[in-house]
């Protein structure tokens, strides 16, 4: 096993490397020029601060020239006078990124005004963990339920609810059905906010209320569009496994078909759906953007919305970073996951 997690932490590392390469070339030369006018901003911004600078030259040129001499220096302090694609320039910037040093926003700021990008990052990310983890959770045990008793009951009017509402609901875009919600609920009968970002500070004692009463309507929506297709998709297991010889063997022993079907049967078809499972829960996070946009939930996806909108790119270089480390950990919990369920793909020693 301490093989299988070796062997499994390496490659998840040599796809973290090849995306961050993958992300700095598409961005490198875009962000060399927004660092160097960071650069100038920065400069500029000291010598406004001390007036005394300005006032010590006989001449604007004299002054100009100066302020030209300390930007070249800076820039050639950081690194920033080699070429973006140089080994060293590409080395550095993947070794900040890895230690979450993704530098500050060109234009985009926390809710405590911030503009450091992990300051960033880090205040939108639970929000969006707090939503899609919950929803994803309230999916899964819906799905599960109805996909092990749709699986019991091949043919019945369960089974033939549940396959079209599954049809259904994949059929519908999350925007179109969030923007009927909102105007049913939000407009119609007023029972949710229009707007799921609370209208009070972070800082006050009551956020943490408002925070979940703005996020039931998207939690409803999100949960209404995707428990079907996963009571569907476990049903679709399920059914196979339950004419195997060791269900007919239990069955003929006495055992109730309740524990047969949510233990032993569910139990066998664990694997698939664990998969299934923390695919769909990185997934939902990196897919974030439009359900966010819509809702207008002060998570990542609106904030690598509003990124993408303005072109900010350290904001987008880092969303992306953490969204694949995400992933990659889903993946690795996945994995460990079926081994669990199904010892027959356990690494021996």
């Amino acid at each position: 096993m301490k093989k299988y997690i070796a062997t499994r932490m390496a490659t998840m590392f040599g796809v973290l490397m090849i995306t961050l390469l993958i992300t700095i070339s598409l961005v490198g030369s875009n962000m060399d020029t927004i660092l160097k006018q960071g650069v100038v901003f920065q400069i500029r911004s000291e010598i406004t601060e001390n007036p005394a600078i300005a006032q010590s030259f006989s001449s604007v040129a004299e002054f100009e020239g100066f302020i030209q001499t300390q930007i070249e220096h800076r820039i050639k302090e950081i690194g920033l006078d080699e070429p973006w694609y140089s080994p060293q320039r590409v080395g550095m910037t993947m070794y900040k990124i890895m230690l979450l040093d993704f530098g500050n926003a060109t234009f985009l700021t926390s809710d405590e005004g911030s503009s450091d990008v992990r300051d960033i990052l880090f205040e939108k990310l639970p929000r969006t963990v707090l939503l899609f983890t919950t929803a994803t959770i309230i999916i899964s045990i819906i799905g599960i339920f109805l996909g092990a008793l749709s699986s019991n009951r091949v043919g019945s009017t369960v089974d033939r609810i549940t396959s079209s509402f599954a049809i259904i609901s994949s059929s519908f875009p999350v925007w179109w059905i969030g923007m009927l919600m909102i105007f049913l609920f939000a407009f119609t009968y007023q029972i949710f906010p229009a707007r799921a970002t609370p209208d009070i500070s972070a800082s006050d004692s009551g956020y943490i209320g408002s925070l979940l009463y703005h996020m039931a309507l998207p939690l409803i929506t999100i949960v209404m569009i995707g428990f079907g297709s996963w009571a569907y998709m476990v049903r679709n297991f399920m059914v196979g496994t339950m004419q195997e010889d060791f269900i007919m063997a239990k069955k003929t022993i006495g055992i109730k078909q309740g524990r047969i079907t949510y233990v032993h049967a569910l139990k066998n078809a664990a694997p698939p759906i664990v998969t299934v499972l923390a695919l769909s829960l990185s997934g939902s996070l990196g897919g974030a953007i439009i359900t966010e946009a819509v809702f207008d939930w002060p998570g990542m996806g609106r904030l690598y919305f509003e990124a993408i909108t303005v072109m900010d790119l350290p904001v987008i270089i880092g969303a992306t970073y953490l969204l694949t480390v995400f992933f990659l950990v889903s993946i690795f919990i996945a994995d460990l996951l079926y081994g669990y369920f199904d010892p027959r793909v356990r690494t021996e020693k």
